[in-house]
């Protein structure tokens, strides 16, 4: 199996309302690490935080104000949740995958991960998704407008969803290519406001504890960890979580590494990953202006701040991977191809640049 060191991924979302385009663009560029693509622009269900609510006990949708909501309270939620606990014990304990198909992702809920697994075989490494704990226990609420997360038994609901998820993913990957190293991205953009007033309530213990069974889970089926964030976080708190893989915006956020230096040391030392996020997606402007030779620049003043800490270049090269800054949904079709041939443009010159074959 070939190293992942300075190879490209990305992170997910894209603005095509043709999944055969979408798909058409990934497998053109990313030949190392393809990924399969949400397509909100095809069907508002592929949006992250309603993507994976298949086969999850409690979820209802407000047909008035169009949109999905948590009833933790009903009888029909605890009726639900017995068969849900004995199938998640019986998939992710036992290792018996005969119920794993309820928690399929299929359409409308993502218009090309069929597609992309007819296209998948002869990869070393192929990218999936899902949303973070945190994330989605913050953005999905009760009819009282009161986050899922501060329901402890709601909260262990999404995180063995998000389990079985990742597992199904991790399962069809290996029927498309049976050597196949799977990569799991947990996507949550809301863990850089994690300490502020808004969850000051928030214990860092229960951020960690969710983190750490859908890693852990992911790895017991011959996957890696991922999370992704593309603002500034505690990156120690991914790190204490078991992560394999932290994916920042290294455009913008570089230099907050540099704060947990010696965390990231012992990360990198022990096998973690770097996911440096180095093309502009959230920033059109930058975007358009953007070429190869200056992000490749940027990466180098952005590898001084962890060098300058005390870290060996070579383990940070050797443990690193390159992607856009975060998801291109919501750019134009053009932006967004440019973002994706950049981050493959910047992979293989970083490559030359830094002798990685």
């Amino acid at each position: 199996m070939s190293s992942l060191s300075l190879k490209a991924t990305a992170v997910g979302s894209l603005p095509h309302n043709n999944p055969s385009d979408a798909l058409d663009l990934i497998f053109e560029n990313f030949s190392d690490i393809p990924f399969w693509p949400q397509l909100a622009a095809v069907d508002k269900k592929e949006d992250m935080t309603i993507q994976y609510i298949q086969g999850v006990p409690g979820i209802k949708f407000n047909s008035k104000e169009e949109k999905y909501y948590c009833d933790p309270q009903s009888d029909e939620f605890f009726t639900e949740l017995e068969e849900f606990f004995l199938d998640y014990e019986s998939i992710v304990t036992e290792k018996e995958l005969s119920s794993l198909t309820k928690y399929a992702i299929t359409p409308p809920y993502s218009s090309a991960i069929t597609d992309f697994l007819s296209r998948l075989g002869g990869y070393d490494y192929a990218k999936g998704h899902v949303i973070g704990p945190f994330t989605w226990g913050t953005s999905l609420c009760d009819a009282d407008l009161k986050c899922s997360f501060y329901d402890e038994t709601f909260r262990d609901v999404l995180v063995k969803a998000i389990t079985l998820k990742a597992v199904w993913q991790i399962q069809e990957f290996k029927k498309s290519s049976q050597n196949i190293k799977p990569i799991i991205f947990l996507d949550e953009p809301v863990l850089s406001q994690y300490g502020t007033s808004a969850f000051v309530t928030v214990q860092r213990e229960d951020i960690v504890a969710a983190i750490s069974e859908i890693a852990q889970a992911i790895r017991d089926f011959g996957g890696m960890c991922a999370v992704h964030c593309c603002g500034k976080a505690d990156w120690s708190l991914l790190i204490d979580s078991g992560v394999d893989i932290i994916n920042f915006d290294g455009y913008a956020f570089s230099k907050s590494l540099g704060l947990y230096s010696s965390a990231i040391r012992s990360f990198l030392n022990n096998g973690g990953y770097l996911a440096w996020g180095m093309v502009p997606t959230l920033d059109k402007a930058a975007l358009q202006d953007a070429d190869v030779d200056s992000l490749t620049k940027l990466f180098e003043e952005s590898l001084s701040y962890l060098t300058e800490k005390g870290i060996e270049q070579n383990l940070i090269i050797r443990q690193s991977f390159i992607t856009p800054s975060c998801g291109a949904g919501g750019l134009s079709v053009e932006l967004a191809q440019k973002a994706m041939r950049l981050t493959v443009e910047l992979s293989r010159k970083l490559s030359e640049i830094y002798e990685v074959i």
